[in-house]
């Protein structure tokens, strides 16, 4: 026992002064102890490998200057709360290129009201709002006269935060709004890759749950939900045949809450939707598309509202955007939904 004045932890006396320290550490510690070593390793690999924002490829990329990567577009910075600050590039259309020479951040959100279609894109796991495939998309899109709002979650590229699925849906809320609030009669399509479509249907059943469906939705090869993806995952493949590994790994995206639930999401949605998978793809197999796609099918009163497109083999997880057809596939079904 210590001395009058002296409190124990773990046989070590802490004079009273710092008892309050003592007494953290103490929380602490029993914190540690109450979980196995697997609840203390597998949601944190678990979140990175679902959200792998750590790698920010490309590398050595000046995201403040866009305009060295892609013509016509604008960097800048929104608040989605405290302590989240997200970067967001604006392409506006290649049909106003020569009008945004020399424009500042002012002009290119004024112009979020000139009638031509806004997407917000919300890109899949790992690297930024400056990857090339990334970048490819986004420029077919501005030839195809669209503003393009291309965003990095918290924590994504240049953005500030921590990735959590709650947290990357309130991002594209925010953006969303922000944008709505800038575009007049002008519709707002959100538009998600992989992870993206997660972010995209979960922002979509809030907002509609609210009262304010969004204008449009775009799933570029979606998924049903993170546990099905997570099995197909090309890093978490080699795991599969460990006894007990896939188990645990589930068990680990449920106590982090990381869900994305596409599948359940779709069956509240009234907005139009239109989902986007190519016929090899190995990252999400075709047929986990055509799951959703089939309850979203069934669940919409309005069948007219929800279409899937399959695009042919060469474009794989990534490069819908280099298919001669995406551009008119995606300008058909927006012009008819918004007629």
């Amino acid at each position: 026992m210590g001395r009058p004045g002296q409190c124990e932890l773990a046989g070590i006396s802490i004079p009273h002064s710092c008892s309050t320290l003592g007494r953290k550490i103490a929380t602490l510690y029993d914190s540690f102890t109450s979980k196995s070593l697997k609840e203390h390793i597998f949601p944190p690999l678990m979140d990175m490998l679902i959200f792998l924002n750590f790698f920010k490829a490309p590398f050595l990329v000046d995201l403040k200057k866009p305009e060295l990567k892609i013509p016509h577009t604008v960097n800048f910075y929104i608040r989605a709360e405290p302590g989240v600050t997200l970067g967001i590039w604006h392409t506006v259309p290649s049909c106003r290129g020569e009008d945004a020479k020399g424009k500042d951040r002012c002009w290119y959100e004024a112009a979020l009201h000139d009638g031509n279609p806004i997407i917000v894109y919300l890109h899949g796991s790992a690297e930024h709002r400056a990857a090339p495939h990334r970048l490819k998309l986004v420029k077919e899109l501005s030839d195809g006269g669209f503003h393009v709002l291309s965003v990095d979650y918290r924590g994504f590229g240049d953005s500030t935060g921590t990735p959590t699925e709650e947290g990357l849906t309130a991002d594209a809320i925010c953006v969303y709004e922000w944008t709505k609030a800038r575009s007049g009669t002008t519709p707002v399509c959100l538009w998600g890759h992989s992870l993206g479509t997660g972010v995209a249907t979960n922002a979509a059943r809030e907002l509609e749950e609210r009262g304010s469906p969004v204008d449009a939705i775009v799933l570029e090869a979606p998924f049903t939900n993170i546990w099905v993806a997570s099995i197909n995952y090309p890093l978490l493949k080699i795991y599969r045949k460990l006894p007990g590994v896939l188990h645990t790994l589930m068990d680990a995206l449920r106590k982090d809450r990381i869900v994305f639930p596409n599948d359940e999401n779709v069956k509240f949605l009234s907005s139009p939707l239109l989902i986007l998978h190519g016929e090899d793809d190995r990252t999400v197999p075709l047929e986990i598309g055509k799951q959703l796609y089939e309850t979203a099918h069934n669940a919409y009163r309005n069948k007219e509202r929800v279409k899937m497109v399959i695009f042919p083999p060469g474009f794989q997880h990534n490069l819908l955007c280099k298919s001669p057809t995406l551009l008119k596939t995606v300008r058909d079904f927006l012009s008819k939904q918004w007629a």
